[in-house]
């Protein structure tokens, strides 16, 4: 795709790639000698973004027009050969079911960048883009058929991992482990990840795309990145990434476990990245045993590991408002029968997990080692496919979650722990662990009148079942704060935990 072409040669959706390649030098050290930037212009706007080489001197710029019409370029560069470069395209509609990147939309929670609400329901393959070719696709069908929407997936190998067939692309870096040349990355082997990124893409699944690990250990050297080899890493990172529209950026897996890193070097990282992002991706670091102060400016929500949050009622909420942040629990603990702890959680659990996560107004990921052993690796690290019994449950959850008329908020959170939904319109009521018979139909009094009526349905959230509940509750005012059936009806329930009811107006 030249930097020379015609309007009438390139049409480029909203929200997709352009891309421009140049031939420029190869001598010397192209990736710290050359330097490469476009700018990019519709009408008044301009946007620029930093080009990057891609071997074999081959230069390329990414672009993602962000509105319809015509766009122009023009490059900057300290080489002739690169500098003043111009080109055109004409960005068109988005196809179907592009509906932008996501963004942060009503303090807690997230949208397209077309108005489409986006309710992460995620899972967890860290290093599945450096499996072997088969088992790369074997991921993305099974990710076809879940009902996952988020991927979180690491950048940099991790010790111990079998590295694809290709040795020469294997590793990010030219050298050697423990003697890399930190200023060479392989084009090669990115261009394999942000083949993954784009092919996660047309399954409408975001790519959560984590920069760095504590799990190398000094063994292969990777993460001892620094100063400006550092910088330009992340600087790299974002030039070939950030055109995707499903690119979110995560600092860190267990930043704290990073031990060569302080928080001022994390600071620095991210604001880099907000710096080099002309499309303000998503941002986020996720922890270990040290929390992150997410309030920053340049944090876009929280991604959290602590499993106790969503061990029960009442607690998931607790950091989001602190936040005033879209929280996510990212890391919960797996399903799977490891002996740690980590590994060790019940489908059950998981899934009750999730949805003390969803009442609390929050998202929860999913991770699972089922079946881990050295012959067959788990889903969590290198993909494949799943073996747990949790995704069908976490299907049901997300059609839950499809068909509510918004994002799932707690109505009366410091006196209602169970009930969550859209205030006078639409209610979710979880009973946890808990197995009981009946329920009193009452519900918080925010945005209820006497006189307006419901519907209801039981949901077994384990059996995957709705039970209709037979005819219409209408409502009284019982005291200041509740409303109840004005017939004084209780729902029947089956006496078996993970039950919720669902709640919807009938008027």
């Amino acid at each position: 795709m030249g930097a020379s072409m015609t309007m009438a040669e390139a049409s480029i959706e909203q929200w997709g790639v352009f891309e421009a390649g140049l031939a420029g030098p190869q001598e010397g050290n192209p990736f710290t000698e050359v330097e490469l930037a476009a700018t990019f212009t519709q009408g008044d706007r301009a946007v620029k973004v930093r080009g990057f080489y891609d071997g074999q001197g081959v230069y390329k710029v990414r672009f993602m027009p962000d509105s319809p019409g015509e766009w122009r370029y023009r490059t900057e560069s300290n080489r002739p050969s690169l500098d003043g470069r111009c080109g055109e395209f004409r960005c068109c509609a988005p196809s179907a079911g592009n509906h932008g990147p996501v963004r942060v939309a009503q303090t807690f929670h997230f949208a397209h960048a077309d108005g489409t609400p986006y309710r992460p329901l995620g899972t967890t393959c860290y290093m599945w883009t450096q499996a072997p070719a088969d088992r790369q696709a074997q991921t993305l069908q099974t990710l076809r058929g879940s009902p996952f929407n988020k991927l979180r997936m690491c950048v940099l190998p991790k010790r111990g991992y079998v590295p694809r067939e290709d040795s020469a692309t294997a590793y990010p870096f030219e050298g050697r482990p423990q003697a890399w040349d930190f200023t060479r990355p392989v084009p090669a082997w990115f261009a394999n990840f942000e083949r993954c990124v784009a092919e996660l893409g047309k399954l409408g699944v975001e790519a959560d795309v984590i920069l760095y690990h504590p799990y190398d250990e000094g063994v292969l050297g990777l993460d001892r990145i620094h100063g400006a080899d550092e910088d330009r890493y992340v600087r790299y990172l974002v030039a070939r990434l950030a055109a995707y529209r499903n690119v979110w950026w995560s600092l860190a897996n267990e930043y704290d476990f990073i031990e060569t890193k302080t928080e001022a070097d994390w600071d620095r990282l991210f604001q880099i990245i907000q710096a080099e992002d002309p499309y303000g991706h998503l941002r986020s670091i996720h922890n270990g045993r040290v929390l992150y102060n997410c309030t920053l400016p340049w944090v876009t929500h929280a991604s959290l590991q602590i499993g106790s949050a969503v061990a029960d009622f009442g607690r998931a909420e607790l950091l989001r408002d602190a936040y005033r942040k879209p929280v996510i629990y990212d890391e919960v603990k797996y399903e799977g029968a490891l002996g740690k702890r980590w590994g060790n959680l019940t489908a059950e659990e998981l899934v009750c997990r999730f949805w003390f996560g969803t009442i609390g107004g929050t998202y929860v990921t999913h991770g699972e080692v089922v079946g881990s052993s050295r012959a067959t690796p788990a889903w969590t690290g290198l993909g494949g496919e799943l073996r747990g019994q949790s995704p069908p449950r976490l299907a049901f959850l997300r059609a839950v979650l499809d068909g509510a008329p918004g994002p799932i908020e707690p109505i009366d959170k410091w006196q209602d722990l169970r009930t969550a939904g859209v205030a006078g319109k639409y209610y979710l009521v979880y009973f946890g662990r808990e197995a009981p018979t009946e329920w009193a139909f009452e519900l918080p009094e925010a945005g209820l009148t006497e006189g307006q009526t419901f519907r209801a349905e039981v949901l077994d959230t384990w059996n995957m079942t709705v039970q209709p509940v037979e005819g219409v509750f209408s409502l009284r005012a019982i005291g200041e704060y509740r409303f109840a059936d004005a017939a004084g009806r209780r729902i029947p329930l089956p006496g078996r935990p993970y039950v919720a009811v669902r709640i919807t107006r009938a008027d």
